[in-house]
């Protein structure tokens, strides 16, 4: 559920997945191949105590680069620097995550998931607010992605659990690999998408439990768009997450999904209307991006087999002044 800089003069047309930019490292510091040209550290490397900010800041910067190749803007640069700091914290501890569900050698990945749970346990634990139950031998959080969450957390009143909840859906990439209804999906994005949705509400000071219902269409239209963008490289991964009822009875398939995902997303955009000031042209670009991506995806004829269809930077632009303008 990513948010670097983003805004209408200096958007640009992305052909990269996120996913595939690597970390260097696992949470214990045992190195796992990165890409090729890929030298940035990973944020999951304990720093040592001395100089320890200067390290987590650029084991942050290292994850944070990755926000330039999402769907959606995640910062927008025209937001005030207090919500574009704790947006990127957020967004720090979920491409973490992704990563090590992603990323990290198969072997070692729920135990990775499992050692960033209890340190979002110890976190909770520090500054006096019900968490998972923290892991002993540390009095606070030792990873830099969960380090990086404690002003935030604080500040702006998130609860742990769609910390957790962003965790549990990788912990669930390693186990579940189809998903034969639509229903078992939409479960999964309530997991993997919807908690981000909620975490920026509680950035901006605008939770309600109607504006979360909304919020988390348009988050499960997003994590839709991206599936629907990314078959093929989740194919190769091992994983289909077209549920596999619709691979039966629709001959359109792609083009099916895409409307599916659309309504999703439509749905849930008049939340957008309930806003002002930097909330709304936050949630403005996340709606803008979901829509521009499915566009692409139209676009390419619903081809996502030979390329990934990514959203050109005056269409995401267009849209998230439409969203903005209109309230939806």
């Amino acid at each position: 559920m990513s948010l670097i800089a983003f805004d209408l003069e200096s958007c640009r047309n992305r052909d990269q997945p996120a996913r595939q930019a690597t970390p260097a490292a696992t949470a214990a510091g045992t190195a796992w191949p990165a890409p090729p040209g890929a030298s940035a550290p990973a944020a999951l490397t304990p720093s040592a105590n001395a100089g320890a900010e200067a390290a987590d800041a650029v084991a942050a910067q290292a994850v944070a680069a990755k926000a330039a190749y999402e769907n959606f803007p995640v910062a927008l640069r025209l937001l005030p620097r207090r919500y574009r700091e704790h947006l990127m914290a957020d967004y720090v501890f979920a491409r973490t995550a992704d990563d090590i569900g992603d990323q990290a050698p198969a072997a070692e990945r729920l135990r990775l998931l499992a050692e960033l749970k209890a340190d979002v346990g110890r976190l909770y634990a520090t500054i006096g607010e019900p968490g998972p139950a923290p892991a002993g031998g540390a009095e606070g959080p030792t990873l830099p992605a969960v380090r990086g969450l404690a002003r935030t957390v604080t500040e702006c009143a998130i609860p742990s659990q769609p910390f957790v909840d962003l965790i549990r859906a990788n912990q669930q990439d390693q186990v579940v690999t189809r998903y034969r209804t639509f229903d078992d999906l939409a479960d999964y994005c309530r997991l993997s998408a919807n908690p981000v949705g909620r975490i920026v509400l509680h950035v901006f000071g605008c939770f309600s439990a109607a504006r979360a219902e909304q919020s988390d269409l348009i988050c499960t239209g997003l994590q839709l768009a991206e599936h629907w963008q990314d078959v093929a490289e989740d194919l190769r991964a091992g994983r289909i997450y077209l549920p596999l009822e619709d691979l039966a009875v629709h001959g359109e398939l792609m083009a099916f999904e895409v409307g599916r995902a659309r309504s999703l997303i439509d749905a849930g955009a008049p939340l957008v209307g309930t806003l002002r000031g930097a909330a709304r042209a936050a949630v403005a670009g996340y709606v803008a991006g979901g829509r521009a991506a499915l566009a692409a995806i139209a676009a390419a004829d619903h081809d996502v087999l030979a390329a990934t269809p990514r959203p050109g930077r005056l269409r995401t632009a267009a849209e998230l002044v439409t969203a903005f303008t209109r309230g939806r």
